[in-house]
């Protein structure tokens, strides 16, 4: 049995409106607890945030949507359905990869369609290797996600189940790369199913096997796009969170915790306001939620790790690609050297990959009638890095324009009406440790049982939720440590 919080637990409070924080408070309202969310910003979201500029929505956050169970299951906790909430779209193909000797791959859920692309591309051997890759993965995923990822883990000794040895047996804890290239031969589908470890902040190269799970939750189960962008998922678990109750207090800062005894008692708002509280939940970035806000941050929490970042540029454009699909991955020649530059030599990719969303192809809304929104990522090293940002920003800016330039986006600079671009500084400034939007890396030490616990150490009611806690990084883990954050509170919700 998990460890729960001591003592009562009739009012929670939970600090930030990001979406394992909305995740937890669905599941508290469900569980018949009061539930008082306070947030510094006029919508909820977090990392999942909206910006309103000239005409166009931009989501500033993630962009790529998988396992919807996750996000109906927290709507289940309070008696709603999804669909009164929500219209997902599906998206076909989920992804478009371009390369660099100019050839294209639409990566399918469907199996049987997916090899028909791969024959079609690349090969019939290469398409059988992806069908055994399927396989694999389904497996790698059955055995995971109950024993290691949707379960609170209080130490090593937990994982000692019969799904260890099988998920041994299948090779979950070799190393990503070497893994896929067992059953995918060509290094464009290599590329296309092992870049997700970039979301865990560590190479394929370097990452376990594990991680392929990331690539399972989409490349295998689907991708799908909310109708209103991603920031309509934070507004809908927000607004049916509200209906059952819970009280949303935006636009106010938490400045401090007030605490005594080993107990959150309350918490402190820039405007001064006293919200007690029998149990807490901080949402915000792990290491500045225990910095900014407990006082005191344990060594454990100071010699994490972090993933690498990313720049992203918000594009409003009078042109449109008819080659795009909705989320297009344009993949350097460069691979290996790619991440030893990023990881390693924290510098810029000499030869980049890089992500283009595109959400007007499916919601013509977003912009005004006639344009297009593009919402650009290339990766980059953290602020650990010595990289100036405020000196280098604006020529980074223009190298990323000229580089889409040179992959095919013909006269992009020209076009732009709109822009806004997030570095590394601001997303510091935004709450996230070393500029890092994908939070602390998954390396081996610091996944799973040894990623920090979502309990305070010091503190018998306070509860951690978000990427730097238990299991991780993603839309889809993160509503999972939101539903772990409740179970530490009123034990398990089924």
């Amino acid at each position: 049995m998990p460890a729960r919080v001591k003592g009562p637990t009739d009012h929670v409070v939970i600090v930030g409106a990001g979406l394992g924080g909305l995740s937890a408070a669905l599941r508290l309202a469900g569980a018949g607890r009061k539930v008082t969310v306070i947030e510094r910003e006029s919508v909820p979201g977090g990392r999942n945030g909206l910006l309103n500029k000239d005409g166009y929505s931009f989501d500033t956050g993630p962009t790529v949507l998988t396992m919807p169970d996750l996000i109906q299951d927290a709507f289940s906790c309070v008696g709603e359905e999804l669909k009164d909430w929500l219209e997902l779209l599906p998206l076909k193909p989920l992804y478009r990869a371009f390369f660099h000797d100019g050839s294209t791959l639409d990566v399918h859920a469907e199996t049987g369609r997916m090899q028909e692309e791969i024959r079609n591309v690349i090969g019939a051997q290469e398409a059988a290797g992806y069908g055994r890759y399927v396989d694999f993965v389904t497996k790698l995923y059955k055995l995971e996600m109950n024993d290691f990822i949707d379960r609170n883990i209080d130490s090593p000794l937990n994982l000692l189940t019969p799904n260890l040895a099988r998920l041994v047996a299948l090779g979950g804890f070799r190393r990503l790369a070497p893994k896929v290239n067992q059953f995918l031969k060509d290094p464009r589908t290599q590329k296309v199913y092992s870049f997700q470890a970039m979301y865990a902040g560590v190479s394929p190269q370097q990452a376990l096997a594990l991680y392929a799970v990331i690539a399972y939750m989409d490349s295998v189960n689907g991708v799908f796009f909310p109708k209103g962008g991603m920031h309509a998922l934070p507004r809908a678990l927000a607004g049916a969170a509200a209906k059952h109750g819970v009280d949303f207090r935006y636009n106010q800062t938490v400045t401090t915790v007030e605490h005594s005894g080993g107990r959150a008692r309350a918490v402190i708002t820039k405007d001064g306001d006293r919200i007690a509280c029998d149990a807490l939940i901080l949402n915000p970035d792990l290491p500045v939620a225990w910095r900014e806000l407990l006082g005191e941050t344990p060594r454990s929490i100071k010699r994490l790790n972090y993933s690498p970042s990313c720049v992203t540029l918000l594009i409003g454009s009078s042109k449109s690609y008819d080659r795009l699909a909705h989320h297009n991955i344009h993949f350097g020649e460069s691979w290996n050297g790619v991440f030893d530059e990023l990881i390693n030599k924290k510098r810029f990719m000499s030869d980049p990959s890089l992500l283009v969303t595109v959400p007007t192809k499916d919601d013509r809304n977003l912009a005004p009638n006639g344009k297009h929104s593009y919402y650009v990522l290339f990766p980059t090293p953290n602020l650990s890095a010595d990289i100036d940002w405020k000196a280098q920003g604006a020529k980074y800016r223009d190298q990323m324009i000229s580089t889409m330039e040179k992959r095919g986006y013909d006269d992009f600079s020209s076009s732009i009406e709109v822009e806004q671009m997030t570095t590394p500084l601001d997303w510091q400034a935004q709450g996230m440790e070393q500029g890092a939007p994908f939070a602390s890396a998954h390396t081996f030490f610091q996944t799973g049982p040894f990623r920090p616990r979502n309990m305070a150490k010091g503190f018998e009611n306070v509860v951690f939720t978000g990427s730097g806690t238990q299991p991780g990084v993603g839309v889809p883990m993160v509503l999972i440590s939101g539903r772990l954050a409740a179970e530490r509170i009123v034990g398990t919700v089924k």
